[in-house]
């Protein structure tokens, strides 16, 4: 089985800057970087996101000591992370310089060297970027129980009054959140989503051929749709891409059509991926069962409807229009 770790590694290598893209060229080759992660395997691809995500904003907003330190050990083989949702009731707060409290959903709790953290203050939410070995949480792994992304290792963790310097804190209260970074971010992880939606084609694919079933017109019909779910995911992230650069306001608007587009694109080809393969499909042991049951997880990201709705709105007021 891969190595995570060492993965997110090898693919950091292949990152010509570790900031924001500056021109369509490089957000390109990034998205397409995330594209062939997921494909490959969907719980690196989260990871991997994740930690292109905290690299950027390291590069961001951080001073120069915070972004050379990052990138010096980003270039060393660490692994970093953004742990942003708050454990209902026991929300991670700084108070005397002291962390207390705690995260949900921590992707890559265990195997990150560093995460980004976030907290409330006086003027809005506060990034912390932690050595997660010098301020170790408590990891509760009795939380991701889940029948698809289980090597995502998305665990709760909590502080118990660790103390940290001000060295550590990146930016000021409220730039976590400012536009268009903190919704645009999202066209990240639906390349790797989309990547997912190809995988199923490969994978649906191989095992047709393999099986001597790729000749039959119905399992011909189920590849051109797999097919046709796939391009219309990627075409989509590909559009929103083109947006960035090029119109201010059409570029969320864009980022959210292309989260819409990836998320009916991947139900559709789940389907077709299962009725093409059939009960094997869900063999623990088969090709494919991991990539459904990731790529089922994966998909359900927060705030759907609210995506349709920025698009709606959007062509409403003439932000965005189809074209070719």
């Amino acid at each position: 089985m891969i190595d995570l770790r060492t993965a997110i590694a090898e693919r950091t290598g292949q990152l010509a800057s570790l900031g924001d893209p500056e021109e369509m060229a490089a957000l390109l080759a990034l998205l397409r970087l995330l594209y062939e992660t997921g494909r490959q395997d969907l719980p690196l691809g989260r990871l991997f996101e994740g930690h292109v995500d905290a690299l950027q904003i390291v590069s961001r907003l951080g001073d120069a000591d915070q972004v050379n330190a990052a990138t010096a050990a980003a270039r060393a083989g660490a692994a970093f992370g953004v742990w942003n949702a708050d454990l209902r009731d026991e929300p991670l707060t700084l108070d005397g310089f002291r962390l207390t409290g705690g995260k949900s959903f921590a992707s890559g709790a265990g195997l990150l060297s560093h995460a980004l953290v976030t907290v409330d203050v006086a003027g809005g939410r506060q990034l912390i970027l932690l050595d997660l070995a010098r301020t170790a949480p408590r990891i509760d792994r009795n939380f991701w129980r889940v029948v698809g992304m289980q090597r995502s290792e998305t665990h709760v963790v909590r502080w118990d009054g660790d103390k940290i310097d001000a060295a550590v804190i990146i930016g000021a209260p409220g730039d976590y959140v400012r536009e268009p970074w903190f919704s645009g971010g999202a066209l990240r992880f639906a390349a790797v989503q989309a990547g997912g939606i190809a995988a199923l084609v490969d994978r649906t694919r191989d095992h047709l051929v393999t099986a001597g079933r790729a000749d039959d017109p119905h399992q011909l019909g189920r590849l051109a749709a797999l097919f046709a779910a796939s391009e219309a995911a990627a075409g989509a992230v590909r559009a929103a891409a083109a947006a960035w650069f090029s119109d201010e306001d059409a570029r969320l608007p864009m980022v959210s059509a292309a989260r819409a587009a990836v998320y009916e694109a991947g139900g559709r080809a789940l389907t077709l991926a299962q009725e093409a393969v059939g009960v094997q499909s869900l063999f623990v042991g088969h090709p494919l069962a991991a990539t459904i049951t990731d790529l089922s997880m994966y998909l359900r990201q927060p705030g759907p409807d609210a995506q349709r709705m920025r698009v709606g709105a959007a062509v409403a007021n003439g932000h965005v229009r189809p074209s070719l």
